[in-house]
């Protein structure tokens, strides 16, 4: 009979409960900590989809995976002209098209409601606000989603046919994607507010933004929105949250068209410009929309290529489907407040912004934004974290957008619901706060995490497709 021998020594790969391991570690002893939790939270009918997505037809998602991440990463989507809200695919009749998935006015959060009678008021088909609020509470101002239209819209913005829209298309996917004029800080619509100054910016913007707009683009000639956008991320933007460097780049490019624009243009425009740190943001809006109009043409892909809030739901939809999956929107947590604001008194998430999320800017390149680190904890590691959070869940890296802070590694990209519902994490999109009612506008700013059912949804649908 042989004799067992124990060893002398122990190395030990603890997998999921970490107590285990620090017990070892206590004792002086060498361990290996493995981060493990049951699948899907271990809901049965979660877990037998992701058997079939990444067992029986794994071979077929990840080949469409790889086609939607070099879709995104590869397209190169150019600022080309302006046109109005009245011109983009399918608008008719007397429309707003607004943020997030369809909504009616009355299920509207206030201040999406604020912003849809600014702009009633502002089209002329309102005398004021509360003519406005009568149209709209009969249904005679149409609604809906700006998506629907091949555009997106940042934060509570509800637009009419005279604003003006920035025109983005991918020459390699054949598409083209479309975003307002952002509106700038302060007593402005997108923020939740139907002032008389409000009222009269959206105003500026078609009589004044967008014809300035226009003249310098035909001189100054196609922008590559995501060449310019990389830069602005290697000075420390997200392209969410923070938008000041690629904004700066793109004042300097155009300097010498805004210097030769009219008399009546000149000083306006060069005014809002220099007040508004915003301005890129819906730039990059449009070029990340024109890329996931490209990939969303890939069928049978686990990837996410629409996530939009409404400030009462939020919604994604997967490539190759035009499906909504609609759960209720979150609060905005981890966040920085005006002073007298707080949690009590804030809006649920709302904007189409999370497009930039979808394509490897705001939460993905959160570990190189010192601006983001302040609402992830206040340290670059935080940031990177949060980074690294997103990389739990993405299908690719993006070539295009990389991170000085963390050795020039490229930004997550691609957001695969398999991934997501397998190990419950869920993007985490940097956003502005608005008050919740008494239209006071911006009061904060903070990370909204996107709530986990919509993801599960879109999950069981794909895999009764591919069953199909």
């Amino acid at each position: 009979m042989t004799e067992l021998t124990l060893p002398d020594t122990i190395a030990v790969v603890n997998i999921g409960l970490p107590m285990f391991g620090d017990a070892i570690r206590d004792q002086d002893r060498p361990v290996q900590q493995v981060d493990w939790r049951i699948p899907a939270g271990g809901d049965p009918t979660a877990v037998r989809a992701l058997t079939l997505l990444n067992g029986t037809h794994a071979d077929t998602i990840d080949t469409a995976n790889r086609e939607v991440v070099r879709r995104l990463d590869e397209g190169s989507p150019q600022l080309v002209r302006m046109a109005t809200i009245g011109d983009v695919p399918g608008y008719t009749g007397r429309t707003l098209l607004h943020c997030g998935p369809p909504i009616a006015y009355e299920q509207a959060c206030d201040p999406l409601q604020r912003s849809m009678r600014a702009a009633t008021v502002a089209e002329g088909w309102a005398a004021d606000v509360a003519g406005a609020h009568a149209l709209l509470e009969r249904g005679e101002i149409a609604l809906d989603a700006a998506n629907h239209h091949d555009t997106v819209v940042p934060m509570a913005s509800a637009v009419g046919p005279s604003q003006p829209v920035f025109v983005v298309t991918n020459a390699e996917g054949g598409t083209q994607a479309f975003s307002p004029v952002n509106q700038g800080p302060g007593e402005v619509p997108w923020f939740g507010r139907d002032t008389d100054t409000a009222i009269a910016r959206l105003r500026f913007l078609a009589d004044v933004a967008g014809p300035a707009l226009a003249t310098i683009l035909s001189t100054a000639g196609p922008l590559d929105v995501l060449a310019m956008a990389s830069q602005g991320i290697t000075m420390g933007d997200d392209l969410h949250m923070r938008t000041q460097a690629a904004t700066n780049l793109l004042t300097r490019t155009w300097l010498p068209h805004i210097a030769a624009l009219p008399d009546g243009l000149r000083e306006p425009f060069a005014g809002f410009l220099s007040g508004n740190h915003l301005f890129f943001l819906n730039l990059a809006m449009a070029a990340a929309k024109s890329l996931q109009l490209h990939a969303e043409q890939v069928q049978g892909s686990s990837i996410v290529t629409t996530m939009s809030r409404n400030g009462t739901t939020f919604g994604i939809k997967l490539a190759g489907s035009a499906q909504w999956h609609i759960c209720e929107a979150p609060p905005v947590g981890e966040a920085l407040y005006y002073s007298g604001f707080g949690p009590e008194t804030s809006a649920r998430d709302i904007g189409d912004s999370a497009v930039l999320e979808l394509t490897g800017m705001g939460g993905p390149a959160a570990g190189g934004s010192a601006a983001a680190a302040a609402f992830l904890g206040g340290s670059m590691a935080d940031a990177a974290a949060a980074t690294e959070g997103f990389r739990m869940i993405c299908a690719g890296t993006s070539s295009r957008f990389t991170l000085p802070p963390m050795e020039f590694a490229g930004t997550p990209l691609g957001v695969d619901v398999r991934r997501v519902v397998e190990t419950g994490v869920t993007p985490k999109i940097t956003t502005g706060i608005l008050h919740a009612s008494a239209g006071t506008g911006q009061v904060g700013a903070g990370v909204a995490t996107a709530p986990l059912d919509c993801f599960t949804d879109a999950l069981f649908d794909l895999a009764e497709r591919l069953a199909d």
